[in-house]
Order: C-alpha cells, then structure tokens, then sequence
C-alpha cells in the first residue's frame, strides 16, 4: 500500500504502472482534505523526534531494526 496527496506525479501514469509492476495498491487522499494524511504524519513526527537519532543510523540494517522495535514496542 502507498498512500499519497494527489500530486500531479503520484497520478501520473508511469508512475501508477510502476505501482502496478511491484504489486503495489495506490491510496490517494481526498482532494483538498488535509486530515486524511493526520495519522501518518503524526507517526513520522513522533518517530522522527523520539527515536531517531539527530546523526541518522550507522547501517540500513541498524534503522531497520530501531525502527522495527520502534512500531512494535514503543508506539503501540
């Protein structure tokens, strides 16, 4: 699932095939709604200012764990 604002690129249609060639569904907000992208961007506020170190992560691998114990243990 990739959700998005209706951006002239994200409705695009190399875009929405390239979508469809990784077997990815489209969520688009509502046009002019602001709060259908609130949850979202709520979660990457809190992740970005309690967990994420301000000198990023060493490896792909560190963030991908942090964050994975981040959703799991700590936000929910």
């Amino acid at each position: 699932m990739f959700h998005s604002d209706q951006g002239s690129h994200y409705t695009s249609r190399q875009y929405r095939q390239a979508l469809w060639r990784y077997q990815m569904t489209q969520s688009i907000s509502r046009r002019g709604n602001c709060w259908d992208n609130s949850p979202m961007e709520r979660f990457f506020r809190s992740l970005k200012t309690e967990w994420v170190p301000t000198t990023g992560y060493q490896s792909f691998s560190t963030a991908q764990s942090a964050i994975i114990r981040y959703i799991t243990h700590y936000y929910s």
